[in-house]
């Protein structure tokens, strides 16, 4: 057997493992099923360009979380993200006006607000993990969560979280 069929069985089953996470958290940025692909395509090229270089399984996922956080940020900055959809506009799928308010709050959050909660809330990502993955200190991370459930709370209630 060849290496590169061994490297495309590799590659295809972190994408198959991997790629709902990765559209999630493009969505939390870009919300357009167009720009989230685009992204999505980017952040596993780079990931194929990397393969050999992950320590363990949990290593290639915070990676694949971090890289998809910053080609998201990259994509919204850029000279070709033109078309802005307000978050009005968006159709939003949920089961109840409550979990419709609070995805549309946790999507106005400020980014690192907004990646934290995904990580913790979402990914179950201990405040370690996230504090590794962001590359921030444990202490900051604990404030940017605080924070985020403030505003969250402010926003929506406790009944909502």
């Amino acid at each position: 057997m060849s290496q590169s069929f061994g490297t495309n069985d590799y590659i295809s089953a972190a994408i198959e493992k991997h790629a709902d996470m990765v559209r999630r958290i493009c969505f939390l940025y870009l919300r357009n099923s167009d720009d989230v692909e685009d992204v999505f395509q980017e952040v596993f090229l780079k990931f194929f360009l990397n393969y050999a270089s992950f320590e363990n399984e949990d290593h290639q996922k915070a990676w694949l979380c971090r890289v998809a956080f910053n080609k998201c940020k990259d994509y919204c900055r850029s000279f070709w993200h033109r078309k802005v959809v307000s978050i009005a506009e968006m159709e939003i799928p949920y089961e109840t006006p409550a979990q419709h308010e609070l995805i549309k709050t946790v999507l106005e959050l400020p980014s690192d607000q907004k990646e934290v909660v995904y990580l913790h809330y979402y990914e179950n990502r201990t405040v370690p993990e996230i504090a590794e993955i962001m590359k921030k200190n444990t202490n900051t991370v604990y404030s940017i969560l605080r924070r985020a459930k403030a505003q969250l709370k402010k926003k929506v209630g406790d009944e909502a979280l």
